[in-house]
């Protein structure tokens, strides 16, 4: 089995919570992550995983294309645009590296950029995630879309493959609960659909490729039926071997 080396950034937010007691108001807060089924996925695939939390990406994403190198594959989960770009030293008023202009040299390049669906990816809620206005935009092989490009699915919509789909792929895949809508690049591969949109689409971008996967990695748009389905793996380990090809 090859061994690859995937950076994942975002699945991680902080939780505030108020409650009323007549004219009192206590708070609490709560920090949380959603990468461990992805994470043991990816492991399964093969791939030796970084994990950088939403908070810690200003001090542990690189900040050059040297050190994108190191990975062979940048996973975008649920991390929006605001979050690589408005640095402490731009807040302050400062010149800094854009991340996504860096991501999108490191994919030019040669490396390997993948986003997965979430409220805060591709557009997102209320358009808040942002990607079709950056470089990252650009290397996806979808066009994002400027405003909220949620579709939420309660009655559990299944992914099917299509021909371009390497291997054998199981006709049908667990139902999902919610996805980003977006449209595939006219020379992109079309691997998935559901309903009559794009689900999981590849494509290349310079000497680097990337791709783009339309539901989230935990809930409540991937149930424990998609989470703990058996052929996960096997379908990360295709989407490592092509986009790292």
């Amino acid at each position: 089995m090859s061994e690859y080396n995937v950076l994942l950034i975002g699945e991680s937010w902080v939780a505030l919570s108020f409650e009323i007691k007549g004219r009192n108001v206590l708070q609490d807060s709560t920090y949380e992550e959603a990468a461990a089924y992805l994470v043991a996925a990816l492991e399964s695939a093969g791939a030796n995983v970084e994990f950088v939390p939403c908070h810690a990406v200003h001090e542990e994403v690189p900040s050059t294309v040297d050190g994108l190198d190191v990975y062979d594959l940048v996973l975008l989960s649920d991390v929006g645009a605001d979050t690589l770009q408005i640095t402490p030293r731009v807040a302050a008023g400062e010149t800094a590296v854009d991340r996504c202009k860096l991501l999108a040299e490191y994919v030019a390049g040669g490396g390997a950029l993948g986003m997965i669906g979430g409220y805060m990816s591709f557009a997102g809620k209320c358009g808040a995630a942002r990607y079709g206005r950056t470089a990252v935009g650009d290397v996806l092989p979808v066009t994002v879309a400027r405003s909220d490009d949620r579709i939420e699915a309660p009655d559990g919509p299944h992914p099917r493959p299509t021909s371009s789909m390497p291997g054998s792929p199981p006709s049908e895949w667990p139902s999902i609960l919610g996805y980003n809508r977006f449209e595939a690049a006219d020379d992109a591969e079309v691997w998935a659909t559901v309903r009559d949109d794009p689900f999981l689409v590849v494509g290349d971008h310079g000497d680097g490729s990337a791709f783009a996967f339309a539901t989230d990695c935990a809930p409540h748009w991937a149930p424990q039926t998609f989470l703990e389905w058996e052929y996960l793996p096997t379908l990360w380990a295709s989407i490592l071997d092509r986009v790292t090809e």
